[in-house]
């Protein structure tokens, strides 16, 4: 059975059978999450849920795992929780291309809780991480196309994998292992109707994705039964989410391919969807010198998700529903040369973007659909005032594994993501990503900050 193996490889897998590149590459990852769930600091939807959990389970200083946003302490389940929240707000963490899965907004948040509160040492910590990845994206891979066109994939595939990560760290065995995935499956959910109405329900995916998983697997170590086939029975997942699951993709070369590699930093401060385009329009924009006020028509040229994901926000009314307008990223392209987090701020809905915003159009491209979700080529066509008609292609967009972020462009990233919301120093940050950086020599996991 594919969930009994993927709970098996979960269960067995140890740091020294994990390649050295796939140690480095989630070590960056792990830098990459920090900043992200940094910069969600004083955003509404996570100070929200930040005060439930406070209201639920006020805890003494001496509680043992730690909210990043507030640097105070609480329990497992809150800290998954509202590091799950904040991790996810702005539009900064990664991706996994093929599985369209951002594996450490809910992995590392269920791993990192368990790991401080039991003292867990870097070695462990990493490979609960690994195995999160590797389950949740080969699960995002088997939903298929279809299942992201109305579910959010890192709310219901990320549930599984925080249940994989956590239960590494518990120790479940592989029957234990494989019940976790049964009460996480029967949990895992996330629509994407939220964006209609610029919701803040894209926070409580993450949040409880991250805290359903390290609840499911806590529940399994106490002996409490889960669907044994919860992907891919007659009435689990795939059947209810999916009209093209592939079965074959749950143990895709499973322990030789490390998707873990395969994933992806994001650059712009907005969906994924959008940085294929954005950094086509940077290339013409370099290329050919123009202005922003020299530009009539900005047509993208996406796959289809882009156009389901995209496509209902046509006239964004909060920053967080501008980071899925396609218009307005490109505007902010063609603008400021980039789209980050202050340029959403401080001009997502101001006259020029919102004019050129709507001169912005998505056009589904054959090739650029064949090749999604494996590849996110980027092709936009500009016509400018003058009348002349400008194209730019980008293979791989900035992020991708071929095309990736140095630690030093990492290093910068995360600690001008720490610096958006007052949520760490650029020393402290600095001192953190050097300790990051030597994971596997940490003997117990502490406080980060």
């Amino acid at each position: 059975m594919s969930t009994q193996a993927l709970a098996s490889f979960a269960a067995s897998l140890q740091f020294e059978g994990i390649p050295d590149h796939v140690v480095n590459r989630a070590e960056d990852l792990f830098l990459d999450w920090i900043g992200s769930a940094l910069a969600g600091k004083g955003a509404h939807p996570v100070e929200a849920i930040a005060r439930f959990a406070e209201a639920m389970c006020p805890s003494p200083p001496d509680a043992p795992c730690e909210v990043l946003i507030s640097r105070a302490r609480t329990t497992p389940l809150f800290a998954a929780m509202i590091n799950g929240a904040s991790s996810h707000f702005a539009e900064q963490d990664d991706v996994h291309n093929g599985s369209v899965f951002h594996p450490a907004a809910v992995v590392i948040p269920a791993a990192l809780a368990i790991a401080q509160a039991q003292g867990s040492s870097g070695k462990e910590l990493l490979t609960a991480v690994v195995a999160g990845y590797e389950v949740g994206i080969r699960v995002g891979e088997f939903l298929g196309r279809s299942h992201y066109k109305i579910f959010h994939t890192t709310g219901t595939a990320g549930t599984i994998a925080a249940a994989a990560a956590a239960g590494r760290l518990l120790n479940l065995s592989e029957e234990q292992m494989l019940h976790a995935f049964g009460s996480a499956g029967t949990q895992a959910a996330g629509l994407w109707e939220f964006l209609r109405d610029a919701a803040d329900s894209k926070q409580l995916h993450t949040a409880k994705a991250a805290s359903d998983g390290l609840l499911a697997a806590w529940l399994a170590r106490e002996g409490f039964t889960g669907a044994r086939r919860i992907l891919e029975g007659l009435q689990g997942m795939a059947a209810g989410m999916s009209r093209d699951a592939d079965p074959a993709k749950l143990t895709d070369r499973l322990g030789t391919r490390w998707a873990l590699a395969e994933t992806s930093f994001k650059f712009h401060a907005s969906c994924r969807h959008t940085h294929p385009a954005a950094d086509a329009l940077q290339a013409v924009m370099r290329e050919h010198g123009l202005h922003a006020n020299q530009i009539e028509r900005v047509d993208a040229l996406v796959h289809q998700g882009a156009i389901d994901v995209l496509g209902p926000v046509s006239d964004p009314q909060t920053v967080h529903q501008a980071k899925f307008s396609m218009g307005t990223v490109l505007a902010m392209i063609a603008k400021f040369g980039s789209a980050g987090l202050a340029e959403f701020e401080q001009s997502f809905n101001a006259p020029p973007i919102a004019a050129l915003r709507d001169r912005v159009n998505m056009v589904l491209d054959e090739e650029v659909d064949a090749a999604y979700p494996m590849r996110w080529i980027g092709k936009v066509v500009v016509t400018t005032q003058d009348g002349r008609t400008l194209s730019g292609r980008v293979d791989e967009p900035k992020g991708d594994p071929g095309n990736t972020l140095s630690r030093d462009e990492l290093l910068d990233k995360a600690i001008r993501l720490a610096a958006f919301r007052v949520g760490a120093t650029a020393a402290e940050i600095s001192a953190l990503a050097e300790k990051v950086w030597s994971l596997p020599d940490v003997e117990h996991i502490g406080a980060l900050l």
